[in-house]
């Protein structure tokens, strides 16, 4: 049996992506709502399943995949000695959220996964989007920059002198739980009151506003005074925060992805980038605000990037196959 195929994983608070690729790009993708229910296997288990789904899809032995890539939604533990998946947006134990239906508190994701593969590399979703877009994306090559999502929950990944920070447990890059403003209203899944995420994510922004997170920032779009106002309000959280770690680390490029910001990032960019520039310009001088350059596949190829080898990398710097769509399914 010739192992000539990975896998990668794609773990978000709403859904997840199991896709299979050889060395001339993606085969097949399989999607599929995040379970929140069950056993805290359920989720691993999961992820196993929709790979052998999508190798199904692609033609090829599922025996194939001895080695997979994850990018996760965080934070991370250890527990016996392996990395366990303590999300809030996903553990109802941690964050006892009403939508939330299971009282996890830990999700043994690699000691699941590694029951199947050989081989799991799992980081946070946003350092591996950061690493596919150094790879192959938008700041190749580039020394000190971050990924950051505006979706579901709010996360970034960060890379100071070409070095990608990861930290004592594979935390680094959680600023989406800074401390921004003194507001009871704004209630993070972690727990927190005011943090970045809790004021801005799609997710709290729409419990607390009780307005599908979609409709809100549709609303803004369109020209809505009150919905205009909290979207640019959360904006100005957002420049806030990205000003607060370019004077911190010195940073040189933010490149943004995630939903909210898929679809509404281009008119929103100038609002975020006027919280960075409009301070202390001897260290926001040149700071830009790019778009993800791997699209909505980011996370996908972020994954793969973990594990891939140099001259599959080589080949796909070529071949670009984030920019074509594979079989897939839901």
């Amino acid at each position: 049996m010739h192992f000539d195929h990975l896998a990668a994983l794609d773990v978000g608070g709403t859904k997840m992506t199991a896709t299979v690729a050889n060395r001339e790009g993606i085969l097949a993708s399989v999607s599929a709502p995040t379970p929140k229910s069950g056993t805290p296997r359920a989720l691993p288990d999961k992820g196993i399943a929709m790979i052998e789904q999508a190798c199904a899809e692609a033609g090829i032995p599922a025996a194939r995949i001895r080695t997979v890539g994850v990018a996760s939604c965080g934070p991370f533990v250890h527990g016996e000695g392996l990395l366990c998946l303590s999300a809030p947006n996903i553990c109802g134990g941690r964050s006892g959220a009403s939508d939330l239906p299971n009282d996890w508190t830990l999700i043994p994701i690699e000691k699941v996964l590694l029951e199947r593969f050989a081989t799991v590399s799992i980081e946070n979703d946003c350092v591996a989007a950061l690493a596919g877009e150094r790879m192959f994306g938008a700041v190749q090559g580039e020394a000190n920059c971050a990924y950051v999502t505006w979706s579901t929950g709010v996360g970034f990944g960060l890379c100071i002198d070409g070095r990608l920070l990861r930290g004592k447990q594979g935390n680094a890059g959680h600023a989406g739980h800074m401390l921004m403003a003194d507001r009871e209203d704004a209630v993070c899944g972690c727990g927190n009151r005011g943090d970045l995420e809790g004021l801005i994510s799609g997710r709290n922004i729409a419990n607390r506003l009780q307005l599908p997170a979609s409709e809100l920032f549709g609303s803004a779009r369109a020209g809505n005074p009150q919905a205009r106002a909290a979207v640019l309000e959360a904006a100005g959280f957002l420049g806030r925060a990205l000003y607060n770690l370019a004077v911190t680390l010195d940073m040189k490029t933010f490149v943004i992805g995630g939903s909210v910001w898929q679809h509404h990032g281009d008119w929103l960019h100038p609002y975020v980038e006027h919280e960075i520039h409009s301070r202390m310009p001897a260290l926001t001088e040149g700071v830009a605000v790019v778009n993800a350059g791997l699209g909505n596949r980011v996370a996908d190829i972020g994954a793969f990037s973990l594990v891939l080898p140099e001259d599959w990398a080589a080949s796909w710097r070529t071949r670009k196959p984030w920019q074509k769509e594979p079989a897939s399914s839901a």
